[in-house]
């Protein structure tokens, strides 16, 4: 493997572009590192949980570009990222990565503001008289 495996994950408005190369483990997002991008120990969790679940935490050096939503949405883009990298490097994986989640793009998204509401479903209060 000499070249890097890219893959795209998504969660909401969150876009993960993730790169995967052998190596001892760095994490790189945004050019931050992973404790610096996320404040959130549970974020970094989310993050890892698919390294963990196939245990190759330590054999590559992972470089994330992500953009759009909050530091949630975008824990969750990147752990699916990472995933579908994890399934190009080796199709074992996929049983277990199938059966925790984290190939299936979860496709929920905000409810668009209909007229005459107050927001997606809200209505204005009902006044009698």
């Amino acid at each position: 493997m000499t070249e890097p495996i890219y893959a795209t994950g998504k969660r909401k408005t969150s876009i993960a572009r993730v790169w995967l190369e052998p190596g001892e483990g760095k994490f790189v997002i945004n050019e931050r590192a992973l404790k610096e991008y996320f404040g959130r120990e549970t974020c970094e969790m989310v993050t890892l949980q698919a390294l963990e679940l196939t245990g190759t935490r330590n054999q590559f050096d992972i470089r994330v570009n992500v953009q759009g939503g909050g530091i949630s949405g975008q824990s969750v883009a990147i752990r699916h990222g990472i995933s579908k990298a994890l399934l190009q490097y080796n199709a074992d994986f996929k049983d277990v990565l199938k059966k925790a989640g984290f190939l299936t793009r979860d496709s929920r998204v905000k409810e668009r503001k209909k007229y005459g509401r107050r927001g997606a479903r809200r209505r204005p209060q009902f006044s009698k008289r």
